[in-house]
């Protein structure tokens, strides 16, 4: 029998990676983190292609396409990212990377070295995926779709908390306003934008948990 495709798509700091982690462990399914690759990537081209004024120049980022290996790896049940064998896991979660990482995704060239990846691990089935356009562009034939949204206060709220315990210095405006910026290039761009999928669940957490979010997911597909 072949297990499901779960599809989640929602705004930044809703809790779409740590919640579709938990599921995958519950269901005993593989957990993508979409979000993650493009991280991944921003993190290449502030590296490698980058001018004195540090904005990131596209088309050497283009170029350099086919020399980026990304790759999950199991580390005791964890799936972490490496960029050309280099561990990126901590750095892709930097305030310089989620400055720039809506920029980047948000790029055709980019988008398009993903997306056939993506479906590609999604065909033998068995996969959670997060990410802005799962549902509505890279799984459209998803099992289960399910969208999450929250308020900018709370999602602030979690954003912050998240970079202190990551050891990251920030300023709780700035990531309100990183966030603000964030949603709106997200959900403006051409390409790929974010929209919630017509036959997608949504779940709007701003006052649920991580476990009251994670088990009314669960109660949708235990249904089937």
């Amino acid at each position: 029998m072949k297990k499901p495709v779960i599809a989640i798509d929602g705004y930044s700091s809703t809790g779409k990676s740590s919640i579709s982690k938990v599921i995958a462990q519950k269901l005993g399914i593989i957990h993508l983190d979409t979000g993650a690759l493009y991280r991944g990537i921003t993190w290449f081209a502030l590296q490698n292609c980058t001018g004195e004024d540090r904005a990131i120049d596209f088309s050497r980022l283009f170029s350099a396409l086919p020399q980026i290996r990304l790759e999950f790896k199991n580390d005791d049940g964890e799936l972490i990212l490496y960029l050309n064998d280099q561990n990126i896991s901590k750095e892709i979660r930097t305030n310089e990377v989620s400055d720039h990482v809506s920029l980047v995704a948000k790029q055709k060239e980019v988008r398009d070295f993903l997306l056939q990846s993506q479906r590609s691990l999604a065909e033998k089935g068995g996969i959670i995926m997060d990410g802005r356009d799962i549902g509505t562009v890279v799984l459209p034939n998803a099992d289960y779709k399910f969208f999450l949204t929250a308020s900018i206060d709370e999602r602030t709220r979690r954003r912050y908390t998240e970079l202190l315990s990551l050891g990251i210095e920030a300023d709780e405006q700035q990531v309100k306003e990183n966030l603000i910026q964030r949603d709106r290039i997200d959900s403006e761009r051409e390409i790929s934008p974010l929209r919630q999928a017509d036959d997608a669940i949504v779940i709007d957490n701003t006052f649920l948990n991580k476990k009251e979010t994670i088990d009314e997911i669960l109660s949708y597909l235990n249904k089937n």
